[in-house]
Formats: C-alpha cells, structure tokens, sequence
C-alpha cells in the first residue's frame, strides 16, 4: 500500500476517536497506593535515537526512583499506523513524541493535553525564545512543547562544489541563481542537488512570496496564484529534464536510502534538507561539508524557526504531572542534553545550548552555529498544518511526480492540486 493509502487509513482511525468512549487512556500507567508513577512514552527515530532516550529515560528513574517508564518506539510510518489506533480506544501514551504534519488532527480529536497551565510551573520556559514556543499553539492551546529546533539550508560538499566549477555559494543567492548554479554542474557532469521535497520547499517559496501553503483557518491553500506553483515546480521540472538533478527513474532506484544517495557516491553537490537531518548526512558522507542557507530573494519571509517535534501529553493521562516533569527534565537537565546533544533538534533552552556546547562534535557545532545564525533572520512559523493536511501532502507529491515524469504539465498539476486540496480542506470549516 503507497503512502497515500496509509494517510488515509490513519485519518479514518482519528476521526473514530470521537465515537470511541471506552477505556481511560494511558493503558496500565498510574500512581498506586504506596506512590510509585508508572509512564508511557513513544517516539519514532532511528537505533542511535532510541539508544540515548533510553539512557535518558534510565537517567530520570535514578533521579526519581519512584517512577517506572514503560517504552514504545518504532519507524516514522510504523510509528503513526501504531499510534492511530491507540488513540481510537483512547489508550495513547502518556506523552507522545508529535510531528508537526499530525499534531492539528491529534489536538483536535480531544486526543492532547493544553500544557499551559504546566509552563513555567512544571515545564521551565523562561529562557526559551517565545516564537519557538508558540509553535506549539493550535488553536489557542499549547498543545506540544519542541524538543529542539530546526531550519532549512543547504548541505553540500565544497570539494564537489568546486569540481562542478563553483566556487562557492553566493551570499544572499537567489532562485534564479540557484537555477543557473544547478545548471552549471550539469555542464560538468555533476549532479547539483536531488530536487527538494515537494510540500517543505515550496510552502518555504510560497513564504518568501508573503503566501503559505494553507489559509490561517487550514479550510484551504494560503495563495491564490497558481503561477507561483507553476514557476516553482516547472522551474524543479526544467532542472531534471536538463541533468542538474537525478531523473524519477534514478531517484526511485535509491529508493531514499541514504548510503545510496548521490552525495554519499560523490556525484551530487548536496541535500536540501532540515538542519537536524545534517550530522547524519555527514557521518555517512564522511567527508568535509558545509551549510548554507536557503536562496531569497526575501530570505528574511521565507526562513522560520520550525520545531523537529514535540513532546505531548496525552488528555486521557492519569499522570499528568509526572509527564510534565518528565518533559521539564528532558527540555532542562544538563545532564540529560549531554546524552542527547541536540539529536531531535537544537535545545530550545538558552541555558542548555551554552552548557552542551563543549560536549558537541564538530558536525553538531556546525548545526548550532548554522541555526544561530539563521535565527535573527527568522520571520515566526507559520501555524501548524491543518487537519488533512497528510492527505492534501500526499496529493501533492503524487500530481509533481506526473510532472517531473513528463506526464502532466505543471499548469495542469496546479489546478489540479487546488481542486484536491480544497475539497480535502473544506471538511475544517465549521
């Protein structure tokens, strides 16, 4: 089954979470007679992520001996097939790692609890950036709270930048320069990118035009001038068609798997990607990189702060307090951010970014100097993807593989994709 189909399937399971009445949530997590605090928490990621939040799950229970933690991990797209039916019978975790594509359809089937009243009480924010908080507000309600924060950019191997006769990247480049960049190593053979993920870079486009991808209500697109999809996505399709990037039929064969990509093989320049994404790129590369910002003009609306995930509790917890507490330790022990070391995103806390810095590899030390710099040119997020929002990303990445295949012209993909997309985000009008 395509990734469409499970979108779906895990939609439909949601929307039965308002006629299922059974269980409290939280499974067998609760605080019996004598005091003892049973958890549950659940997060997707790789061994490695799994490896050090255990560590720091191990470090909490010796710090808070009367709490046992019960732990439930998988793959990003086993993770959500999992975790749609335990919200169906009301029996989620009690805190949940939260993506910022599913966070709007959890928080409002009633499935998440509003952590306000847990800040700066049993969650310490004071020295966090209020931008970042808010990305956590659906709705008026703080319903996640970041694990850490990320940006686009750029990552590239300046040794393969030059051998594609480049220098180096322009300060303050633009789209157009960035077009003719990409056809310059095509000239030389090289692959300059491997094309950006459809939705991410031009909702970011979309930005630097003032628009967003969907409308402040999530009942439809923020934009009305479909040019501005037909500039981007022809602009991408031009590129592949003229060997800047790898064609579909090469991109489907690596089948994103990262040892396979052209910048582990050394036949492509770089990744567009989230700046969390870069020091595993780097260690499979294994080579010198670099990062460079996203190309403008109008940078400053386009780049934003975006959380890699949040932590969230679940409204059915009968633990509450302690979930909080647990999020508190894993957002401000220093202890703790030394194991994680700004895996699920550089550290929202002041406090904590200057305490781990010594701690970092020189690949992590690029990331935090990357995200700093970016921060002062940061406009704030734009809010949450709305409800549907998988299936109208599901959508999209189906009409632009057409395009980039040569089977439907991007004026065609555009209408379209409106018409899609509409439909799928009308059903949030009240």
């Amino acid at each position: 089954m395509g990734k469409k189909g499970w979108f779906l399937i895990i939609a439909m399971l949601l929307v039965l979470t308002t006629a299922c009445s059974g269980a409290d949530g939280g499974g067998n997590s609760g605080t019996s007679a004598d005091g003892k605090v049973k958890l549950r928490i659940a997060w997707w990621g790789s061994d490695t992520r799994h490896e050090y939040t255990q560590k720091v799950i191990d470090l909490y229970k010796q710090k808070n001996p009367n709490v046992t933690i019960d732990v439930e991990y998988a793959s990003f797209d086993d993770y959500w097939k999992k975790l749609a039916p335990q919200a169906a019978a009301n029996q989620l975790p009690d805190i949940v790692q939260m993506d910022i594509s599913y966070i709007s359809q959890y928080a409002k089937n009633g499935q998440l609890e509003d952590m306000a009243p847990y800040l700066n009480q049993k969650i310490q924010v004071a020295d966090v950036n209020e931008n970042v908080l808010k990305t956590g507000i659906i709705a008026g309600k703080q319903y996640g709270i970041p694990t850490g924060v990320n940006v686009l950019g750029f990552q590239y191997d300046p040794a393969l930048l030059k051998k594609a006769g480049i220098d180096k990247i322009p300060d303050n480049w633009t789209w157009d320069q960035y077009k003719e960049l990409a056809l310059k190593a095509a000239s030389n053979k090289v692959y300059f990118d491997s094309s950006m993920a459809a939705d991410i870079f031009f909702h970011y486009y979309l930005r630097t035009h003032g628009k967003s991808l969907y409308n402040t209500e999530g009942t439809g697109l923020g934009y009305d001038d479909d040019k501005l999809f037909v500039d981007f996505f022809g602009g991408l399709a031009e590129l592949i068609k003229k060997g800047a990037t790898p064609s579909p039929e090469v991109m489907n064969q690596t089948k994103g798997i990262l040892e396979e990509s052209d910048i582990v093989k050394g036949t492509g320049i770089g990744i567009w990607q989230w700046s969390n994404q870069y020091v595993g790129l780097q260690q499979v590369v294994n080579r010198p990189m670099a990062l460079a910002p996203m190309f403008g003009p109008n940078i400053e609306k386009g780049v934003y702060m975006q959380p890699t995930m949040y932590w969230a509790v679940a409204s059915r917890s009968q633990v509450k307090d302690e979930a909080a507490k647990f999020i508190d330790f894993w957002m401000n022990d220093i202890e703790a951010n030394k194991l994680i070391k700004g895996e699920r995103g550089v550290p929202i806390s002041a406090k904590i970014k200057e305490a781990v810095a010594p701690e970092l590899s020189e690949a992590t030390k690029q990331v935090f100097e990357f995200v700093a710099s970016m921060e002062p040119k940061a406009s704030p997020m734009s809010p949450p993807p709305p409800v549907g929002s998988p299936e109208v990303i599901a959508t999209l990445t189906d009409y632009i593989e057409q395009v980039n295949f040569g089977q439907m012209t991007p004026e065609d993909a555009a209408v379209k994709f409106r018409a899609d997309a509409n439909t799928i985000l009308a059903n949030n009008k009240q």
